[in-house]
């Protein structure tokens, strides 16, 4: 499987280098064909953690994933999967 993997710790105060990250390690994954994606926001109080969910349900963001998972066990990761069809 293959996974790309994001850590946004090191350029959480930039909103301009959050959604620009996320845009590259999206558009990545579809060019490679990745399976998954694994975003980083860090626990915190959730305020990172709601930005990146809101930048991944937009519209034009959506079409390219097939769906959301985050992990109940560790509130501070979130994954991204596609579909190998895509």
């Amino acid at each position: 499987m293959t996974k790309l993997t994001l850590d946004l710790h090191p350029i959480f105060q930039s909103d301009r280098d959050i959604d620009r990250t996320l845009r590259e390690i999206m558009f990545e994954a579809v060019r490679t064909k990745a399976e998954l994606v694994e975003i980083i926001p860090g626990k915190g109080r959730g305020q990172l953690r709601r930005r990146v969910l809101g930048f991944l349900a937009q519209r034009h963001i959506r079409r390219l994933y097939d769906r959301v998972e985050t992990d109940p066990d560790n509130s501070g990761v979130i994954y991204v999967r596609f579909s190998r069809h895509a």
